[in-house]
């Protein structure tokens, strides 16, 4: 098994949805998980090759949106973006070739714990 077939094995296996977005803001990938939230139960299906902006209806969204990945060209890290309604909490990533130049962003999900100061 090559690297690229290990890397979209994990990618896929990923319990939150996953949609990496190129400079144009156009979907170019959505994981497992990506397909079934936006698919079953948005009701987004074949969102590859469509607007970012075709999932985000909300023009404060889309300036948000374009505000984040300029940043990003500026070399910004990673953004918090929300916590959602099923208590996760969203981030923009960017994504950069292994010379640093970026070439888009996705969405990245993890639950929102709250952490108990006596479990440490």
């Amino acid at each position: 098994m090559n690297q690229q077939s290990i890397c979209h094995a994990i990618v896929e296996s990923l319990p939150y949805p996953v949609v990496f977005v190129d400079l144009d803001h156009t979907i170019r990938y959505v994981n497992r998980a990506a397909r079934y939230h936006y698919g079953q139960e948005r009701g987004l299906d074949g969102l590859v090759g469509r607007s970012i902006f075709d999932c985000h209806f909300e023009p404060a969204s889309h300036e948000r949106i374009r505000a984040v990945v300029e940043g990003f060209r500026r070399d910004a890290k990673e953004v918090f973006e929300k916590v959602s309604s099923r208590n996760l909490r969203a981030y923009i990533s960017p994504v950069r070739t292994a010379d640093g130049e970026l070439i888009g962003y996705y969405e990245r999900f993890e639950l929102n714990q709250r952490i108990d100061k006596t479990e440490r």
